[in-house]
């Protein structure tokens, strides 16, 4: 005994492609699109635009470069760029390498390390703005209850203010980039050290032909995107010197703000818009990285 089934007949004619939206399909999608557009049109577009047509004055750049202000922020923030950032991670590959060690101890000192970064910003470096005043400060105050002597002044002075600025800048972001650092070096196989030790490879040679070969295009990539969030941090600068003194410790990030509290719109947005020569290249040059395959790097 055979028992058979019989399929129901369908419309679909052989050959002609499916279609995959009705007309109800396509209007639900439409639909909830169109507040998503319009958010991005309305909150991001927009400003933006408005933002660029603001400093597209041919006028304003004139005036602009004919600042001294602007020279010393373009100066501040070229040096600014190049002490903080390899220094900071100079720091953070030596950090790595001792975080990396498997004792209990390293390991509660890690998460004191960490603190600094996991704070929240504004009140960590309003207090070091108190801990450097010159006159009531508790570095100065300690330093001349030990020593005797009066403490420099930190913040009134351009150099020390902004070395203080890098300083503070380091200290906020250094735990974050030791961290990153610190996973490249615990993806390295425990292997390769091992077989290096044996052969009488030295701490230094490991470092060379295993450690750095492995975390290089890491350290790269971290230091690229490090100096595009470097150039625009806002609070390290303006929290601790507000520019000062006479406007010599500006950056770019801040000096649009100097020129808001003197009813400049146009040139706030202008000092904002000299930065993306220096922001795009770096966002090509990590993107162009980050989209190369494994074999490619």
């Amino acid at each position: 005994m055979s028992i058979s089934a019989t399929l129901p007949e369908t419309d679909v004619v052989e050959g002609s492609p499916a279609k995959p939206w009705n007309s109800n399909g396509w209007v639900w999608a439409v639909a909830l699109l169109v507040p998503y557009v319009l958010i991005f049109a309305g909150f991001v577009a927009y400003p933006v635009m408005y933002g660029l047509y603001l400093g597209s004055s041919l006028k304003s750049y004139q005036e602009l470069f004919a600042d001294p202000a602007f020279a010393t922020a373009v100066w501040n923030t070229v040096l600014f760029l190049g002490l903080a950032v390899n220094l900071k991670f100079l720091l953070a590959l030596g950090l790595s390498g001792f975080f990396a060690q498997d004792r209990w101890w390293v390991r509660i000192l890690l998460v004191l390390f960490i603190l600094p970064w996991a704070v929240p910003s504004i009140p960590t470096i309003l207090s070091f703005r108190f801990m450097l005043g010159t006159e009531y400060g508790m570095i100065n105050t300690q330093l001349f209850k030990w020593f005797q002597i009066d403490g420099p002044d930190w913040l009134n002075k351009p150099s020390l203010g902004f070395a203080s600025a890098c300083m503070v800048h380091i200290w906020k972001s250094l735990p974050f980039w030791t961290l990153i650092l610190l996973t490249g070096r615990l993806a390295i196989a425990k292997d390769l050290y091992e077989a290096a030790s044996v052969d009488g490879a030295s701490r230094m040679q490991q470092f060379r032909h295993i450690t750095w070969p492995s975390i290089a295009t890491l350290y790269l990539t971290s230091t690229i995107l490090s100096t595009i969030w470097t150039l625009g941090d806002f609070n390290s600068v303006y929290l601790l010197t507000g520019g000062g003194p006479g406007d010599k410790t500006h950056v770019l990030a801040t000096l649009g703000i100097r020129y808001l509290r003197i009813d400049k719109l146009d040139l706030g947005i202008a000092a904002i818009i000299t930065a993306m020569p220096l922001v795009l290249p770096l966002v090509y040059f990590m993107v162009k990285r980050l989209s190369r395959g494994p074999e490619d790097t």
